[in-house]
């Protein structure tokens, strides 16, 4: 279940297993702050709170490991509203993941222009469309910089410096496909200790999956051993 879905809706199905009071419909009409904070949670109560990254250096190329305590995320207040930002009249809530799938469906926004894209999601955004907005850089620069202040968890990122070439270099940490590839290695590894356990003795997945974390590794250890 979630494997073929987008990154966003993996994101929003694992909030949603944790938060089963929200429709789905909710969780996505969340800002980004409020979403990552809830991803992090999930991650630290069913991970650990040590966050593993791989990153590859842009000037090098080469791979370096991140690692981030979630606890600072997960225990970051963060509201599921947030106050439009106002900017030479001009106002803005902040971003969704509802928004960043409309994005990601726009072809406009998939020709590889990051100020496009930008523009695009930042029309989106905008409360009242009555009037057309002329998209100076000096202007999306202020709506970018109150926007990241309204919802400072809306991006996570992770700063690293390169161990081979010396480059300080900053990458934003996408929550969603982080913790659905934590949630794919973990259903990987069940699989392999269901097929080992009922192999061995013969036992239905049921059974194998009601026996306790602790117990079926001391089962495991058995049978390896």
């Amino acid at each position: 279940m979630g494997a073929g879905l987008h990154p966003l809706d993996q994101g929003l199905l694992a909030i949603q297993a944790a938060f089963p009071e929200a429709s789905y419909q909710e969780l996505a009409n969340w800002p980004l702050g409020r979403r990552n904070q809830a991803l992090a949670a999930v991650h630290c109560a069913s991970f650990g709170p040590e966050f593993q990254c791989w990153t590859s250096c842009p000037q090098c190329g080469e791979k370096i490991e991140v690692s981030l305590d979630g606890r600072f995320v997960a225990s970051r207040e963060a509201t599921s509203a947030l106050e439009p930002v106002v900017v030479d009249g001009y106002a803005f809530r902040p971003p969704t993941s509802r928004d960043l799938a409309r994005l990601a469906r726009d072809s406009a926004a998939n020709r590889n222009d990051l100020a496009l894209a930008v523009r695009l999601l930042l029309e989106t955004c905008r409360v009242e469309k009555d009037s057309p907005v002329e998209w100076r850089e000096e202007f999306v620069a202020q709506v970018e910089e109150k926007l990241a202040d309204a919802d400072p968890l809306a991006e996570i990122l992770l700063t690293f410096e390169c161990p081979a070439c010396g480059a300080v270099c900053d990458k934003p940490l996408d929550l969603p496909a982080f913790l659905w590839a934590e949630i794919s290695s973990a259903g990987r590894r069940l699989l392999s200790e269901v097929h080992v356990l009922a192999s061995a003795y013969g036992w239905t997945e049921p059974a194998i999956l009601a026996l306790s974390d602790a117990r079926r590794a001391s089962y495991l250890e058995v049978v390896r051993g």
